[in-house]
């Protein structure tokens, strides 16, 4: 009988092996919203279809949606008010883009200033918390006595308003920022300038852009009364030109297109946020 015998191969049955266990995911997670954004609205359009096809609101306050579409057409042939609709959206446009170019400009800096230095969180915080409250149309008169009826008074108006938001921003994101990474960096001999470049600044960032939209946003919101002050061109101005005729359509009009271009704003941020800080939300 021979000493060697014939090995037999072991089996192993895959259901042996480790398992993947999948961890439950909290709040929206990374499923897409898109489909269920798209059945919203047309719901939102149906129901406002049927409140206005069966007069349960006088047609004086609220068309139906198909009259507002061709009231976007007859504005976009003859024009309103003395201005063809691109000038109209043009203007309102330029003032908003210049209004948050100074505001970025001067709001980010004094932001990180204030998270970084307490004599300037000390003596800015102040100022900052007492108008930021207060809505734009409370000091517009102020406006109109210091600056006049130009573009100044409408700038400066809603560079008020954009500043906060991004500023506030700013400082929560220096303020957020772990001492461990502060720390690691000193360890490893970085000096104040290369702590702020490296560390300080991509880790304020994603709080920086979100103040931004969120600056947009209230940017938008405050664009009618902006252009309250003595103005022939702007969306604001045409819907308030066409709320004093009772222009209904035209109000909607207006406000659509507000809504698309505040849309087509926060998107473009959105996709700004994905290419400078593609970490956001996976840490």
């Amino acid at each position: 009988m021979s000493d060697i015998t014939q090995a037999r191969p072991i089996v192993v049955s895959r259901e042996a092996g480790p398992k993947l266990v999948g961890m439950p995911s909290f709040g929206v997670g990374g499923k897409p919203t898109v489909a269920i954004s798209i059945v919203t609205a047309i719901l939102c359009l149906t129901l406002w279809w049927l409140v206005a096809k069966l007069g349960l609101v006088s047609h004086l306050f609220l068309p139906r949606p198909d009259e507002v579409l061709m009231q976007i057409g007859v504005i976009y042939r003859d024009g309103y008010a003395g201005a063809s609709l691109s000038e109209h959206i043009l203007a309102s446009v330029i003032r908003i883009v210049t209004a948050a170019t100074i505001a970025i400009v001067i709001g980010i800096p004094v932001g990180l200033l204030m998270g970084l230095n307490r004599w300037a969180k000390g003596i800015l915080d102040t100022p900052i918390e007492f108008y930021w409250p207060l809505p734009p149309l409370s000091y517009l008169p102020l406006m109109i006595i210091w600056l006049g009826i130009g573009e100044t008074s409408k700038i400066t108006l809603l560079v008020l308003a954009m500043f906060a938001p991004i500023c506030l921003s700013a400082q929560a994101g220096v303020r957020s920022l772990p001492l461990e990474r502060v720390n690691a960096a000193r360890s490893l001999g970085a000096n104040r300038l290369q702590l702020f470049i490296s560390i300080v600044l991509p880790s304020a960032l994603p709080e920086i852009l979100t103040g931004v939209r969120i600056a947009f946003g209230i940017g938008w919101g405050t664009l009618v009364a902006a252009e309250l002050i003595a103005s022939t061109r702007g969306i604001g101005f045409m819907i308030m030109s066409a709320s004093q005729f009772l222009a209904t359509d035209v109000v909607f009009v207006g406000i659509g297109i507000i809504a698309i271009c505040a849309f087509a704003f926060t998107a473009a941020i959105r996709i700004l946020e994905a290419i400078l800080v593609p970490w956001k939300g996976k840490l």
